[in-house]
């Protein structure tokens, strides 16, 4: 399913000129004022942490007097530990940066998030933020494929979902447990929707390996400890320019998009901090150097790649997550193959 976000896009537009244009976004400036007194915002966020500290350092350089507390770990895991500060009306955080959009969706539903419309807003790609401001996406990523240049020659890498039950990559070829993460789960649904069931019993023939987080993923395909992967987050590209691997999309299949979805919690302790921090995160300066592709349609995409809609994409994750009857059922069979996943450590 190809995405076409330039249509959608003008349908936005026309529909934004028949809006009462009154409302306008506070300036950073204006925001800086306000979150002064708060002295502090604090954020969970899914996946490695380092990228986010690294932001969260030039964020107290421009807004002096405000600290930026990160908390960094698996999506599944931190989301669960905001549900138990909720049920015990101890919220010790602001907002969340998560790759598990359905929470953002429920916590919508209950009344527990904040609707907030930072300045470029608007640029967002639609299917990408919640109408009323009170999730969006600060960043998408690709699940592209992904092999080491040491031991795999350009002529032999994998250009499909069929290529890695080749031989070659028997006991070498690496993925995080779908059963354990979403966009994980939505890559292994989008190949046995196409290549059925008899993919996944061929596949787990060649005794392939699993671990969790995508950042270990690209280590060891960099490493040369596996040789390939389908499952490469942008978590790979450091070790590309390094020239120890190179990324491949997929010419045959859909290539998964999943988005780092980010909202403020309506009882958040430091509210016009929060607003300060997503709204300096959205501006188009953070954007261009966020590591992965921007949620916004005026930012170009990162060096060496081409805009992330002209590859052959599958950009369902949300409708995907939401099912709910569908998510359970297919964790319970991914489950079966590979087992329970063992813990290695976290995702820094």
């Amino acid at each position: 399913m190809t995405l076409n976000i330039s249509g959608r896009l003008l349908a936005c537009a026309a529909l934004m000129t028949l809006l009462p244009s009154g409302a306008r976004a506070e300036t950073l400036a204006e925001l800086y004022e306000k979150a002064k007194a708060e002295k502090e915002v604090v954020f969970y966020s899914g996946g490695p942490a380092l990228p986010h500290e690294n932001r969260a350092k030039l964020f107290m350089q421009q807004f002096p007097g405000i600290e930026v507390k990160v908390t960094g770990g698996f999506s599944n895991v931190l989301n669960e530990r905001i549900e138990q500060q909720m049920a015990e009306k101890k919220l010790a955080v602001d907002m969340a940066f998560f790759q598990t959009v359905q929470d953002f969706m429920k916590w919508k539903a209950q009344g527990k998030l904040l609707n907030f419309k930072p300045d470029g807003f608007d640029q967002i790609y639609p299917n990408f933020r919640d109408p009323d401001g009170a999730y969006m996406s600060l960043s998408a990523n690709a699940l592209t494929y992904a092999y080491n240049t040491a031991a795999v020659r350009p002529e032999d890498a994998p250009k499909s979902a069929l290529d890695f039950l080749r031989p070659m990559f028997a006991g070498k070829a690496i993925t995080v447990y779908p059963a354990d993460d979403d966009a994980a789960l939505y890559l292994f649904h989008i190949i046995v929707q196409k290549y059925g069931w008899e993919w996944m019993d061929k596949y787990m023939a060649t005794r392939p390996n699993f671990v969790q987080g995508h950042l270990p993923v690209a280590r060891s395909v960099a490493s040369g400890e596996n040789i390939a992967t389908f499952d490469a987050s942008s978590s790979a590209w450091p070790f590309r320019r390094e020239g120890k691997l190179e990324v491949v999309w997929s010419p045959v299949d859909e290539t998964p998009v999943f988005t780092l979805t980010g909202g403020i919690f309506k009882d958040a302790p430091h509210p016009n901090a929060a607003r300060l921090y997503l709204t300096w995160f959205l501006a188009k300066e953070q954007q261009s150097r966020i590591g992965s592709f921007s949620s916004r349609a005026d930012v170009p995409p990162p060096e060496g790649f081409r805009p992330l809609t002209s590859y052959k994409i599958a950009n369902s994750y949300r409708e995907f997550m939401i099912d709910e009857k569908l998510i359970d059922s297919l964790r319970k069979r991914m489950e079966a193959y590979t087992g329970p996943p063992v813990n290695k450590g976290g995702v820094r």
